[in-house]
């Protein structure tokens, strides 16, 4: 059988393995699919979940249960050897090994874009998997704990500072968000004010929200402000040693919550294997989702430059909305070139952006239609619920919806699973000193 080999299991990945399930006949191919996770992250959520309108179990999908029939290899793919037909895996244990193939798909998708600002390794958070959100959710309520159990202005003060640095989607929706809980937690937290918190975005570039029309970026600008959030434009952060905030602007503020959300880049695997790259790292391909110059290679999304034939741009923007769509056409295509078929291209029509600005807020525009407010959030809301893969995930999130509208909103910080090895390890190390304090005695 023809051994097809798809190298990340996100969008492209798991909608690419899903589609081949169903054109390929029996012992026409058996599918590989290799992912460091064991799950898919439907990552349009993930803000939700950080702040408790979702249950982050309800917006990943176990790989295994979606793709009975397919071979799921949790590990890492290091490198390609297109000559000899073979790629590396690290597995999550063990030692690396070669699986070969017939057919590549490369969907590694794409990593943050971090920069050389001290303290960042230290000091940020990032914000593009299921454990972070879960992370940002509880650090964020552990700073209002903090700010209510002291007595100090200026560790009150620190604690209550929050930064999210990138105006992009994931940065603007998580910065509402969090917010819009922080607000609502700040209710139970006696002797504190909403007025306490300073919610700081910090921007590279002159506007925010770069997918939609600029009015739409200034009226979502002029919204957070008006919540008392600060939007700081044509910014960016040089130093964040030990929570020391310094702004290229000059100004500069303590803070235990930095948020990183500045950006991707495409995954470097395409780069580190040899093959054709664009300027900003991505496999280049033809119109049919095919690398171009290389027999037997495919890929699609945030790691594939992928020429926009319906003139909006040169390139394919990195987004789902692409991912989802191109993944359908490769699939399509790697079973027509099986069968000596002709391939087709990939041609699409842009249905908009949505962005959600905290509960009951957000922006939209969609088929040139302008939406803000409660409409907004609800266009956000359907349009993302439409996409969640399975009916059971479906159903599942809007249960969640259902009861966090008729019920108020769990405000709890779970500071135990963010280390929950730590009292017992310190347990073990008093009991042990005591034995042994006792034992000399004796």
């Amino acid at each position: 059988m023809t051994k097809i080999l798809i190298v990340g299991g996100g969008y492209v990945g798991l909608y690419t393995a899903l589609r081949l399930r169903r054109r390929l006949r029996p012992g026409e191919a058996e599918i590989t699919v290799v992912d460091p996770q064991p799950n898919m992250t439907y990552q349009p959520f993930l803000p939700e979940a950080a702040a408790g309108s979702v249950e982050p179990r309800h917006v990943v999908v176990p790989l295994r249960r979606l793709l009975p029939g397919c071979r799921v290899v949790t590990g890492k793919v290091t490198g390609v050897d297109h000559e000899a037909k073979t790629a590396t895996v690290v597995p999550a244990e063990g030692v690396p090994t070669a699986m070969s193939y017939d057919v590549l798909v490369l969907a590694a998708g794409s990593v943050s874009r971090t920069l050389p600002v001290p303290g960042l390794a230290e000091s940020g958070i990032g914000f593009g998997t299921v454990g972070e959100a879960i992370y940002l959710r509880n650090h964020v309520l552990s700073r209002l704990d903090v700010a209510s159990s002291s007595d100090d202005p200026g560790q009150r003060r620190r604690a209550l500072t929050f930064v999210v640095v990138g105006g992009g989607y994931a940065g603007v929706e998580v910065f509402g968000e969090l917010e819009d809980m922080a607000r609502y937690a700040m209710k139970v937290h006696s002797g504190l004010s909403h007025a306490d918190m300073r919610w700081v975005l910090v921007e590279a570039s002159g506007r925010i929200l770069p997918e939609v029309a600029p009015a739409m970026s200034d009226y979502t600008v002029k919204r957070l402000v008006k919540r008392g959030m600060e939007v700081k434009l044509d910014t960016t952060v040089t130093s964040m040693v030990d929570g020391h905030v310094v702004l290229s602007s000059g100004e500069e503020f303590d803070a235990d919550t930095v948020v990183w959300t500045a950006g991707v880049k495409a995954n470097p695997l395409a780069m580190r294997s040899g093959m054709p790259i664009d300027f900003r790292g991505r496999l280049i391909c033809t119109d049919t989702l095919r690398a171009r110059g290389l027999q037997g290679i495919w890929s699609a999304g945030d790691c594939a430059a992928v020429p926009d034939l319906s003139g909006v741009d040169a390139i394919c923007s990195p987004s789902a909305q692409h991912a989802v769509r191109q993944a359908k056409v490769l699939a399509d295509n790697i079973v027509a070139s099986l069968r000596g078929k002709p391939l087709k291209p990939y041609r699409h029509r842009h249905v908009g952006s949505v962005a959600s600005l905290g509960l009951h807020k957000g922006v939209a525009q969609v088929y040139g239609i302008k939406l803000r407010g409660w409409p907004a959030w609800l266009m956000h809301r359907a349009y993302h619920w439409s996409r969640v893969p399975t009916a059971g995930r479906k159903l599942r999130v809007l249960l969640d919806w259902l009861t966090t509208s008729l019920t108020r909103r769990e405000i709890v910080s779970l500071g135990e699973i963010q280390s929950p090895r730590r009292d017992w390890e310190v347990l073990v190390r008093e009991t042990g000193h005591t034995l042994s304090r006792n034992t000399s005695i004796g």
